[in-house]
């Protein structure tokens, strides 16, 4: 068939049944997203003569004799669409993989959409943003501002990759053509828990265009973990790449390699598979009981699993001063709250699916293109797994289509590092949207019951939470949830006598692992839920008990044991954060509730604490060297899926050379360009990453300054000014471009994760509650952020609002379902409520005003921890409108009619 795309004419022929979007794609249109295929996220939008359409639902054949434009066709990085460079401009992305989609329907909105953009933009989802940088960027608002030479940080300048996000030009992991690609198509068990007992593929193999079909009699010997860690020996090894036992409906029964998807597909109809059924557990609680059915019974010592023959992943018992004596202190002169809350699985929902590419490279190497945050770590962990010389792998990625602890997993890369060992072809692996839902994992589900007690003045005299925590089969960062989200949520408070008990426990759901907040959300929210009702009780201002009772400078942090580590207050501004939400909720928005004596209006507030980074060690290795044309290659480990390192890094670097940032190149997320770096997770980018810039900035600046003096034969302690294109000495100015063949000039920066800060956060609702119907609307949304030097404030504003929105989506709408038996019952983002631009307010964001002794230029991390106070701030709005407290995520409307009508 003919159509022109992009202004260009095209002739090719489409599958019978095949839609636009792969159709374009195969014609190497990688401006086209896959998000769902189903019509639901807008990430595949084109415009067909002139009109915005999901590519995903449209059949090919109807674009026959037709027009097709994609954010490509709209503009080029050197020539923007109006519309793209009010995206620019607006900083109107993260991790900018729905962007084109969105750009191209903003393209086609009239003046009468624009001013009903929830209903315009309702068919375009995000999950990074939070939304308002997509209205600004609609409207024409512009946030961002020009660089200023040695003056980066502290500026909101465009990330270095914006134009090309906006035209969809920026690369993603399967944005490239392969010759000879072939694909993976799995065969998942039907069943919870079983054996495998008779399994034959010759019928499959024999199939045309299929080069393979593997199985565990194919899968290395070798046990691991899909959870990454700096080091390995912090997760269970419970896992293999294909077993014989089954511990999750979907889990892999074999795997399918073939020359195309459909034959792939077609090929697995063919696999015999006879099974062993097996009893399965899906309660935790159950779990956890003598003589439940074991999930991983025949493991040793060697797995790190806390106890096998009870289910346990980890667990935790301690307990500081005398609880007991605590509580009935608080009984006596005070009050005592008690209670239990439930959080529910979530996923992740980034818009880039999990996907890898694999191949050898001309001297043999495996090598990977991955969509991770931890490159380097699946890079090690594939050397171990398949018995390799770390020099013999290579793990890459390209720009990352969103993360969120996601992608800190090995979920994709170890099937395709043994296809292509075994085929020797390059092979590719791409998860369905439905995939997301069913075998990828999702975030711990918690029951947390929680005793705390104070005397008459709301001094906290005892606190305690016991955690049970849903691991799923296997139990990948079961044990670092566990132990994190019960130290800073617990921390956070002094008391004299504290206690913790938590477990994380197999089961034969599908597999948890690690999301945003690391567990503290799970935790936060029931420990905040209950202070705000002990707050009540005491008849105490909710703001008023967190000042009593937060830690302070030269306290120690507490959990269920004294904290004797590294963890330490690099700067304070918890205090300011309480002032900031307080304030401005008292000063009101001027956002009136309906009309209706139905509706109740409440306040609520919480506070929240993290560490900026991971304990134990994250490491960093970056180098800088000065190239021709007074610019600079700076190489880092970090990889790019919306959190903003790559501006921040550039930033950096600018500002230690005296130079913009534009005139940074940065390669990055690659084994081949840095020495080491543990990865893009626990919000260590700008602290740990930017550190070791920073540092390499200034090692590197130090060299230039010496190379001038001996150029211009100046004194060695002449004083020296580093401009964008020269270093003027004692008078004289040495171009850069005539150092460049003294060098070379390179330097190094590394940082080790070590000594650690913290991050406060407190968020704050007004809300509007209708008694008759449950639904909850949003008036007011506040949080007040300790975030140190803000390196890039209109970024660092954008993390703050998508933590926020993606906390509201887990607060209000989003649960996986399961039927009680292993079986996910909404598997697609229609039946998955993720936050639409209609579902999340403008937040009032506040920055403490703080600088941190251990961040660079005193920054510290802000990605995770806005998440993490909102659920609980939402259930404490609803308290103090309704009366009725709830205990359970998500607190959708007809939860909340339950609370009201059956409290």
């Amino acid at each position: 068939m003919k159509l022109t795309v992009d202004g260009q004419s095209v002739e090719a022929d489409a599958r019978p049944g095949q839609c636009l979007r792969t159709f374009l794609r195969e014609q190497q249109r990688f401006a086209v997203k896959k998000g769902c295929d189903a019509g639901d996220c807008g990430a595949c939008s084109v415009l067909l003569d002139g009109a915005p359409v999901h590519s995903c639902v449209v059949p090919a054949h109807r674009a026959e004799n037709r027009e097709v434009t994609t954010a490509a066709g709209l503009g080029s990085p050197d020539q923007l669409h109006p519309v793209q460079q009010q995206f620019v401009d607006a900083a109107g992305f993260q991790c900018g993989f729905c962007t084109p989609g969105m750009v191209v329907t903003a393209s086609a909105l009239d003046s009468g959409q624009r001013a009903d953009l929830p209903r315009a933009l309702k068919g375009n989802l995000c999950r990074c943003t939070g939304y308002r940088s997509v209205r600004d960027a609609v409207g024409g608002v512009c946030t961002t501002e020009s660089d200023s030479a040695g003056e980066s940080f502290g500026r909101s300048i465009p990330a270095p990759a914006a134009t090309r996000v906006v035209c969809g030009a920026e690369p993603y992991t399967l944005d490239l053509a392969v010759d000879g690609l072939t694909h993976i198509q799995i065969l998942g068990s039907p069943h919870p828990h079983a054996r495998i007992t008779r399994l034959d593929t010759s019928a499959a193999e024999r199939l045309p265009g299929v080069h393979a079909v593997l199985t565990h009699r194919d899968s290395p010997d070798v046990a691991f973990s899909t959870a990454r860690h700096e080091f390995r020996t912090d997760d269970p090894d419970d896992t293999h790449v294909f077993d014989t036992i089954l511990r999750f409906r979907g889990q892999r029964v074999a795997a399918v390699v073939a020359d195309s998807v459909d034959i792939a597909r077609r090929a697995l109809q063919l696999i015999e598979v006879e099974y062993e059924v097996l009893e399965p557990v899906f309660d935790p609680d159950l779990a956890r009981r003598p003589g439940a059915p074991l999930l991983h019974g025949d493991k040793g010592a060697e797995s790190r699993i806390a106890d096998p023959a009870r289910n346990l992943v980890a667990e935790v018992h301690g307990e500081t001063g005398d609880l007991a004596a605590g509580l009935a202190a608080a009984r006596d002169t005070g009050a005592v709250v008690e209670g239990t809350w439930q959080t529910q699985r979530v996923q992740h929902t980034h818009l880039e699916t999990h996907s890898a590419i694999g191949w050898l490279d001309p001297d043999g190497r495996l090598t990977l293109r991955s969509s991770t945050q931890v490159p380097f770590l699946v890079r090690d962990e594939l050397a171990h797994l398949f018995s390799l010389d770390r020099a013999q792998v290579r793990v890459f990625t390209a720009r990352v289509g969103g993360g969120f602890g996601a992608k800190q997993e090995m979920l994709v890369e170890d099937l395709v590092a043994l296809a292509v060992l075994r085929t020797g072809r390059p092979v590719q692996y791409e998860f369905t949207r439905s995939d997301q839902f069913t075998i990828a994992p999702c975030r711990h589900p918690m029951r947390v019951s929680v005793k705390v007690g104070a005397d008459g003045d709301g001094t906290l005299t005892a606190l305690a939470v016991d955690v049970l925590s849903d691991a799923g089969a296997y139990g990948n960062h079961s044990v670092g949830v566990m132990f994190h989200g019960c130290s800073e949520s617990v921390a956070l408070y002094r008391s004299p006598n504290k206690r913790v008990d938590a477990q994380a426990v197999y089961t034969n759901n599908l597999p948890s692992g690690a999301f945003r907040g690391y567990g503290l959300g799970q935790i936060i929210f029931a420990v905040e839920s209950a202070l705000d009702q002990l707050a009540a009780e005491l008849g105490i201002d909710p703001f008023e008990l967190r000042r009593r009772n937060v830690v302070v400078p030269g306290d120690d942090f507490v959990d269920f044991e004294v904290e004797h580590g590294d963890l330490t207050y690099g700067s304070y501004g918890l205090d300011q954060c309480l002032d900031l939400a307080e304030a401005a909720l008292r000063r009101g928005n001027d956002v009136r509730p309906p009309d209706g004596p139905q509706w109740r209006v409440g306040e609520g507030m919480a506070a929240s604490m993290i560490a900026t980074i991971p304990p134990r060690g994250h490491f960093a290795d970056v180098s800088c060297t000065l190239v021709e044309g007074s610019r600079y290659e700076l190489r880092v480990g970090t990889a790019e899926f919306g959190n903003g390192t790559t501006t921040v890094h550039a930033q950096l670097a600018a500002s230690a050379l005296g130079t913009t940032a534009d005139r940074i190149t940065v390669l990055q997320s690659d084994t081949d360009v840095a020495g080491h770096d543990t990865g893009a997770f626990g919000s260590a980018g700008t602290v740990v990453a930017g550190k070791a810039v920073h540092l390499a900035g200034t090692r590197l600046r130090e060299q230039l300054f010496d190379v001038a003096r001996r150029v211009a034969g100046a004194a060695e302690d002449s004083d020296c000014a580093l401009t964008p294109d020269a270093v003027v000495v004692a008078g004289r100015t040495v171009e850069l471009d005539k150092l460049v063949p003294e060098g070379p000039l390179r330097a190094e920066g590394h940082h080790d994760g070590t000594p650690r800060s913290v991050v406060f956060n407190v968020h704050a609702f007004r809300v509007a509650v209708d008694t008759v119907t449950g639904e909850v609307r949003i008036l007011q949304s506040i949080q007040a952020a300790d975030a140190g030097t803000v390196l890039n404030p209109q970024q660092c504003r954008g993390q703050v609002e998508g933590g926020v929105a993606q906390a509201i989506g887990s607060a209000l709408h989003e649960e996986i379902l399961l039927d009680g038996a292993g079986t996910v019952l909404n598997p697609q983002l229609r039946n998955y409520h993720i936050p639409q631009l209609v579902d999340v307010p403008d937040t009032e964001v506040y920055f403490a005003d703080t600088y941190d002794e251990l961040g660079p230029h005193g920054a510290k991390s802000m990605s995770e921890s806005p998440y993490n106070p909102v659920a609980p701030a939402l259930a404490n709005a609803i308290a103090d409108a309704t009366g009725a407290r709830l205990r359970r995520l998500p607190m959708t409307p007809a939860a909340v009619w339950r609370a009201l009508t059956h409290p």
